[in-house]
């Protein structure tokens, strides 16, 4: 991980190049000092600057104006603010896009993008990549030995697209033909025997644009996130050239872009980086209204979501990560104006912090007069005067200012473990096993199947660490797994709903951990199909019938939920509410343990959860997608005490914990409502910000949208 400062580091997006935005009257060096002087009032640590005006940096071809930042580096560093510097790639000049019209991007074959926007550019195009090396070695080399300086940026949120241009589509050519030698081959793997796709050579191969076979689907996707993880990669290689030891290089990632593969995309940097946007007021509300069917985007709605993004973050090197975008004010375009209520603002950062954020940074400082993101707000609004937003940003700067060495760093804790796979992703993407309410292909139905299990976990008040299939066991060989009895021990709680693509390894891992002592728990869809997204032919889960004592070989969509009992004496306690839906497996049971069936005349005949014992561990299916109570009632019978401690909580109150640098135990806890609530603390505890002692059995008071951070001594026992 990136040796970064002991504090949270909080800042912004900083743009001084768009000084328009201030108004003809006010002079650039007389705003850039209000500016800083703002932001030191607010306890800025960090802005991030110079990402997005490659044109301002090269105005024409071959000259550079390079000084204007200057002083912008020097009135961040005289005032105690560090900088984090952007390589301006992803937003190309009009000369350059003008000058080698070749470099535009295709969406579709032969169908260029409009120019006009940004990322509208085919990045491995050699002219792209000639003037992108130059811009980027003379900004990092003007700027590298800036004292300000503490790290990169590489582009910005790349991924955006998936390239269909001629020389891509020949790399991707060659790259089957790298991996699969012949053609004779490719069509034994792919079946392209089906509906006469046989190729007798590779120049039959077709173009992705209408290409509906599941096999080429896999390999077009992983083919173009390989593509982003070497642009960005090779970024990252340039400005290590000059870089000192104590400099991170990272890039921002919304990590819903088609072509992210984050787990892949982050071994070429120094920490993951990423940007979390989130509906704010009644979207920050619980208990949660937000409707089962809401499909989460760029932005997430819920609270439950929002902590889900963070340990997806948290995901991409098992590590603490920094949030380099994040909302400043209302977010999205101009007919979407919801800011935070007081306090939510407070709330949402120290919840990324909680779980693991070393950075919160806003997008932006100021909002815009101009562009395409004029409503886009940032901390400052259009008048340019700190309000609301500045008064409740620089009470969260002070407190970070207080603490921040406390949480910095901070372990989050886990009580049950999702597994995650982009590849599955992908694949269910193009070809879901779920429809939409109006019977159309559902392009989330990967998400559809894995986010019930989350929300059920973070329902039931249970922490979930996210990890990526290839970081558990990586059949490729590509980087260094863990032994089965390891990860029982580091997780001893496996979630693995919608793994459709697994390999016999993967899938013998699986086995092993449960053998080791883990409990793993299966769902829909996972072991159904190979690496190729080939059905296989054995009984599912393939490869796991005999440790789970159930297989199927029929499987249903669901129209309407489907009500679950638990069986008499069934350890599984579930409420009258619990529903299966979208989906259900018709489980033979071989030797396993029947814990609920279905409720309903067809269904019935098929248990919906089992469990069986394997050798020191467990193995558990469940046959459906959970409604929230089955999923919430699943959590607590996984994971019986949550490892927070703290219990029974209001609907309202999340309690999250961690582990701090120095040993210590952090308890941040939160009420996200309108109305005060209470609870009572589990052991021995004291407020962080005010020091306040708080013994165990002691009420904590919580008013609306609060939240209190909580510390233990170094030598407590919980």
């Amino acid at each position: 991980m990136a040796d970064l400062p002991a504090r949270v580091l909080f800042g912004a997006a900083y743009y001084h190049e768009y000084q328009p935005a201030y108004g003809p009257d006010v002079r650039p060096d007389e705003q850039l000092k209000t500016d800083l002087d703002l932001m030191a009032q607010a306890h800025f640590t960090v802005i991030r600057i110079g990402e997005s005006v490659w044109s301002t940096w090269e105005p024409e071809n071959g000259r550079f104006q390079l000084d204007w930042l200057q002083p912008v580096l020097d009135g961040a560093h005289e005032r105690g603010i560090s900088v984090i510097l952007g390589t301006p790639t992803y937003a190309v000049p009009p000369w350059l896009a003008r000058q080698y019209p070749e470099i535009t991007g295709e969406r579709r074959t032969g169908e260029r993008i409009g120019w006009g926007a940004r990322q509208e550019v085919d990045f491995t195009h050699p002219a792209f990549r000639f003037h992108a090396e130059r811009i980027i070695r003379k900004v990092v080399a003007r700027y590298v030995d800036h004292p300000a300086v503490i790290g990169f940026q590489v582009d910005n949120e790349p991924g955006l697209e998936l390239f269909h241009n001629h020389g891509v589509f020949q790399r991707f050519t060659d790259r089957l033909r790298e991996k699969y030698g012949d053609v004779e081959t490719l069509n034994r793997e792919w079946g392209l025997v089906y509906w006469s796709h046989r190729l007798s050579t590779w120049a039959d191969l077709w173009t992705p644009d209408g290409n509906v076979q599941p096999q080429y689907d896999v390999a077009w996707r992983e083919f173009q996130a390989r593509q982003c993880t070497e642009f960005i990669g090779w970024q990252a290689d340039i400005v290590r050239e000059y870089t000192r030891p104590e400099h991170f290089v990272t890039t921002c990632i919304s990590y819903t872009r088609p072509a992210v593969e984050d787990d892949e995309l982050t071994d070429r940097l120094d920490i993951a980086t990423g940007n979390p946007y989130y509906d704010m007021q009644d979207g920050l509300l619980l208990p949660d209204p937000t409707p089962d069917t809401h499909q989460q985007k760029w932005k997430t709605t819920g609270v439950w979501s929002l902590y889900q993004t963070a340990d997806w973050m948290f995901s991409s090197r098992q590590e603490p990560f920094l949030v380099t975008e994040t909302n400043a004010n209302s977010i999205g375009m101009a007919w979407d104006n919801r800011p935070a209520y007081d306090g939510q603002w407070r709330q949402a950062a120290w919840a990324l912090v909680g779980r693991g954020a070393r950075m919160i940074e806003y997008w932006q400082w100021q909002t815009l007069r101009f562009g395409a993101e004029t409503y886009w707000g940032g901390v400052l609004p259009h008048s340019g005067r700190p309000g609301r937003t500045y008064a409740e940003l620089a009470r969260l700067g002070e407190e970070f200012e207080a603490v921040g060495p406390l949480v910095a760093g901070l372990e989050p804790d886990a009580d049950i473990t999702i597994v995650y796979s982009t590849p599955s992703k992908w694949l269910m993407q193009k070809h879901p096993p779920l429809a939409t309410p109006d019977g159309e292909p559902d392009p989330a139905a990967y998400h559809r199947i894995l986010d019930p299990f989350y929300r059920g976990a973070f329902d039931a008040g249970r922490q979930v660490r996210v990890v990526h299939a290839r970081q558990l066991h990586d059949p490729r060989g590509e980087r260094e797994g863990l032994a089965p009895d390891e990860a029982a021990r580091r997780h001893p709680v496996l979630v693995v709903p919608a793994l459709y693509l697994a390999d016999d390894t993967t899938l013998d891992w699986f086995a092993a951990y449960a053998q080791a002592g883990g409990h793993l728990v299966l769902g829909p869809r996972t072991g159904y199909a190979d690496h190729e997204a080939r059905a296989r032919h054995e009984p599912a889960p393939a490869r796991l019938t005999g440790a789970a004592g159930v297989s199927y070989d029929e499987f249903s969509n669901l129209a309407q939920p489907v009500p679950v009992r638990a069986v008499p004496d069934s350890p599984l306690a579930l409420p009258e509410t619990a529903t299966a839906t979208h989906w259900a497996d018709g489980l033979t049971v071989a030797d396993a343990e029947i814990l609920a069936t279905y409720e309903h005349p067809h269904f019935g005949r098929w248990p919906a959860v089992t469990t069986r014992r394997h050798g020191e561990g467990r193995v558990t299916y469940v046959g459906t997608v959970p409604g929230r109570d089955l999923a919430r009632a699943l959590a607590e019978w996984l994971a019986p005490a949550a490892r927070s401690g703290w219990g029974e909580l209001p609907a309202s109150v999340t309690a999250t914990t961690g582990t701090s640098p120095d040993g210590r135990r952090v308890h941040i806890v939160h009420n996200w409502s309108w109305e005060p609530a209470r609870s009572t603390v589990p052991v021995d505890l004291a407020d962080a910000l005010d020091g306040t002692a708080l013994l165990a059995g002691a009420v904590l008071e919580l008013g609306p949208w609060d939240v209190r951070v909580l510390v233990s001594p170094i030598d407590a026992k919980e």
